[in-house]
């Protein structure tokens, strides 16, 4: 017997899983529906109309949110200070959107005194763990409905059906091939000729950036402004976080930056191939790790890195809302503090590169590391450092040598 429900908050995108969602929570809750969308950035196409179309699906109303600027400022810029980049590839596009969606959400669904919560979320992805992961730290009060754990619906014409015995419009069809995800930080594809990891991706599978074969001929310099471990200026404007980003996706998709074809371990143990586009991260991230490169010293760069593989996880298994990933993140706040400085990145076909890289709190010291001679550095000191640094080595060598 299902629990009494009376008001739910559905996480709404307009697509065709969600718009059979609407009147199926309605025939089998019999309760009101209000639909709830994001706008973190994605396609203005896919917000053109959404309004109707939630109504037209039975939802009593459509309430639009829009977290760009915020999602960029809180939740990205934190995120790039810890370095964080999923299997040495994936700068965790769909990942870093789902707690601000669902913070929103559930913020939203309180307000308004909705019993329930409810997404479109399959169970074989990661996005389901990522959604009623924050639910349960946000609000654990409020049921959360996922039909696709409950419904006997299992394809795309099967939905389709559904909303055509019904006479509710849909303009989605048969012929969807790949799935897709859009924010104002990345782009991904999955489905299609991806599903086979023998299949080389076509152009259908890169909607976003320009094929880097056809990129211009000529390369492009941007400078690069960072303080504190965050890009404040780009060419010498100063812009707020999502504004930088916009600027530097611009230039990025124009240069075909950003794209990667990976196959990534799910959460739920699935391996799945997807392509996706981050063209102005990718510029970010390399223009911070350089200005890193100058400021932190050898220690501190190795635990910059630790928080970045272990913030990688957190983010795109869903733990933004745990002490575990708020300590890490204040911690790279920690070490980003003395992150300032200045970089120049080259964009060519496909690859951002820096080129010149400067910082007042650089510990480079070119009479230091020059293979000329130099009168600040004593060669001898060096079999000091050694012997000790091998001490423990050696006595165990003795040790073995002994006991022989």
């Amino acid at each position: 017997m299902k629990k009494e429900i009376k008001k739910i908050v559905l996480a709404y995108s307009g697509g065709l899983d969600t718009s059979a969602i609407i009147p199926w929570l309605k025939e089998n809750y019999n309760c009101e529906v209000i639909a709830f969308v994001a706008d973190v950035g994605q396609e203005s196409t896919e917000l053109n109309g959404i309004e109707d179309k939630a109504i037209n699906s039975g939802a009593s109303f459509c309430y639009i949110e829009d977290l760009k600027e915020e999602m960029v400022k809180d939740y990205i810029y934190p995120s790039l200070k810890t370095g964080a980049i999923y299997e040495g590839k994936y700068l965790l596009g769909t990942s870093i959107a789902r707690p601000i969606i669902a913070k929103a959400l559930v913020k939203y669904a309180l307000s308004i005194g909705a019993d329930a919560l409810c997404h479109g979320c399959t169970g074989k992805g990661n996005d389901q763990v990522r959604f009623e992961s924050a639910f349960a730290a946000l609000a654990p009060q409020l049921h959360v409905i996922a039909p696709w754990r409950e419904w006997d619906l299992h394809s795309r014409e099967d939905l389709l059906n559904y909303l055509a015995k019904r006479n509710i419009p849909c303009t989605a069809s048969l012929e969807k091939i790949y799935s897709r995800d859009a924010n104002a930080w990345h782009v991904s594809t999955e489905g299609g000729v991806l599903e086979n990891t023998w299949n080389q991706s076509n152009d259908l599978c890169w909607v976003w950036t320009k094929d880097p074969e056809l990129a211009p001929d000529k390369a492009e310099n941007i400078s690069i402004l960072v303080k504190n471990g965050e890009i404040i200026a780009v060419d010498g404007k100063h812009m707020n976080p999502y504004n930088i980003l916009n600027y530097l996706n611009e230039k990025g998709v124009e240069h075909g930056i950003g794209r990667i074809d990976i196959v990534e371990n799910r959460l739920v143990g699935i391996k799945s191939r997807g392509c996706y586009e981050t063209p102005g991260g990718t510029i970010m991230m390399e223009a911070l790790r350089a200005v890193e490169q100058l400021v932190l010293d050898k220690e501190s760069f190795e635990f910059r890195q630790t928080l970045g593989l272990k913030a990688s996880h957190l983010i795109y298994d869903g733990r933004w809302f745990t002490p575990l990933c708020q300590s890490l993140l204040s911690a790279a706040n920690e070490l980003a503090k003395l992150v300032n400085g200045e970089v120049i990145v080259k964009l060519y076909k496909g690859q951002a590169t820096v080129i010149q890289k400067r910082s007042e709190n650089s510990l480079y010291s070119e009479k230091f590391a020059t293979f000329g001679e130099d009168d600040v550095y004593d060669h001898s000191h060096a079999g000091g450092f050694i012997r000790l640094y091998s001490l423990a080595s050696r006595i165990r060598a003795l040790n073995l040598h002994y006991n022989q």
